[in-house]
């Protein structure tokens, strides 16, 4: 399973880039790695493959310097290396692309990829000269940003742009990226790509995190499978299939389905709207236009998708059909009743529930509990609280049956939301927001950052709570 295949010749001959040997790594009631191997060649991109929870994002940061591993050594073109600090990674040529952006939010694009340059912080800060560098270095690798917008005003899939732009501009020779793509079009995912070819080919190494075997299979020169935290096997690409990287990521065949949710039969077409959207209009954080003149119905038991890149104008749609955002014009309605702009608790209170992109800033609250977490959007009420005094055995009972539902790996119903993968914070949310039986469904992007299993799961949900009734809008 691990030996090269003929297609592979060139790039097994390559020098050893990145050696990671025998690593563990544990947190308190997990094991999040054991005993990992991990060999990259100079000069290709690398695949690194598992289920949620299987220990990717956890070895690549014990790579970039984030965490330091319980045991084990790692090895840049033959030299040992052990990091205590991400500056320190950086300085040996080691950047990361986090699943969550590290980002200031309050800074400009430029400022933020200024920050923590030790050239530019010994030199005053010349806002015109950092902007023009930043433009020709997102013009350089295709990822075009507007250096003076401030991080909080961009769309997530603009801000996965500035991070990778971040590491870019320190020159880093072995780049890890988790998910890059979890927030891009496929036309953004395919320029990612070629941007990614183009640093290999200019002597960069590449480890490439990804849920979505296609694009691994597009990309990546070999793939390293994990599998509860332990190796389950390292393949050449050219040698490989799709099926073949499911089995070794779940450990068993996996069906690949092309059956879709049937059409809306007459009848439902028919039906009372449920959400009505009439010449909507919003601006986006910089005041600028973001919505101009949307207007749409969802009926009883439709799933409406909602389709562009990144930037164009869907966060600011979901955001003020959920009441996050007040409407520059127009009207909501839900069941014939038009919704106050700008107001949450109602738009909740009309059975409207909304899956962000950004899941761990805006869709749940990182520092709490799962417990506390799948009662957030439900407090006020009963059986969470009865005269405003909260019930500590529903929460407890409530995050078990989502944990259970929606297969969360987890130690226990009170782990911090932060200490989960990126896949398990969104499992939370997802469950938290099925469990409220919404007349309306809004979801941006609900399987980001989902394994090949978790997003059948996901799209099962979605169908299912369409042939119960339920309105959706899919981002």
């Amino acid at each position: 399973m691990s030996g090269p295949g003929p297609a592979d010749t060139a790039v097994v001959s390559r020098p050893v880039a990145v050696e990671m040997t025998g690593i563990d790594k544990r947190f308190p009631g997990v094991v999040a790695n054991q005993g990992v191997h991990l060999s990259v060649a100079a000069g290709s991109v690398h695949a690194l493959l598992g289920e949620n929870g299987a220990g990717k994002s956890t070895l690549s940061n014990i790579l970039s310097g984030l965490y330091r591993p319980d045991a084990g050594s790692i090895a840049l073109d033959g030299k040992l290396v052990l990091f205590d600090s991400p500056r320190e990674a950086l300085a040996a040529g080691v950047g990361m692309v986090h699943q969550h952006f590290r980002l200031v939010p309050s800074f400009t694009v430029a400022e933020n990829i200024a920050l923590g340059d030790a050239h530019g912080a010994r030199l005053p800060l010349r806002r015109r000269s950092l902007d023009a560098s930043v433009a020709a270095l997102g013009e350089r690798f295709g990822l075009p940003v507007d250096p003076s917008a401030k991080v909080w005003q961009l769309s997530v899939g603009e801000q996965q742009r500035v991070e990778l732009l971040k590491v870019l501009a320190r020159d880093a020779r072995y780049l890890i990226l988790d998910e890059p793509t979890a927030v891009l079009t496929p036309q953004e995912a395919q320029d990612l790509f070629a941007t990614l070819r183009t640093m290999v080919n200019g002597g960069r190494t590449v480890i490439f995190i990804s849920h979505k075997l296609d694009e691994v299979m597009a990309v990546s020169d070999r793939v390293t499978v994990l599998r509860g935290g332990r190796n389950a096997g390292t393949v050449n690409t050219a040698d490989t299939s799709p099926r073949e990287l499911a089995r070794l990521m779940v450990g068993r065949d996996v069906v690949f389905s092309g059956a879709r949710r049937a059409a809306a039969s007459p009848r439902t077409m028919d039906a009372d709207v449920v959400l009505r959207v009439e010449g909507l209009c919003a601006d986006d954080d910089r005041r600028r236009r973001g919505v101009n003149d949307v207007s749409f119905d969802v009926r009883r038991g439709e799933i409406v998708g909602v389709a562009g890149v990144s930037g164009n104008g869907q966060r600011e749609l979901a955001e003020t059909l959920c009441g996050m955002r007040a409407a520059a014009e127009g009207t909501v309605s839900v069941d014939g009743i038009a919704l106050r702009s700008g107001r949450v608790v109602e738009a909740m209170a009309a059975g409207i529930r909304h899956v962000p992109e950004d899941r761990l800033h805006t869709g749940l609250a990182p520092g709490l509990t799962i417990e506390q977490n799948s009662v957030l959007t439900s407090y006020r009420e009963r059986p969470a609280s009865t005269f405003g005094v909260m019930h500590r055995q529903h929460q407890r009972e409530l995050a078990a049956a989502l944990i259970e539902r929606f297969e969360v790996k987890t130690p226990s119903t009170t782990t911090r939301v932060s200490l989960l993968s990126g896949g398990n914070v969104q499992k939370v949310l997802l469950a938290r927001e099925f469990a409220a039986a919404p007349r309306v469904l809004v979801a941006a992007s609900p399987t980001r950052g989902l394994d090949v299993g978790a997003i059948s799961a996901v799209r099962y949900r979605l169908a299912e709570a369409a042939d119960a009734g339920v309105a959706i809008v899919l981002v």
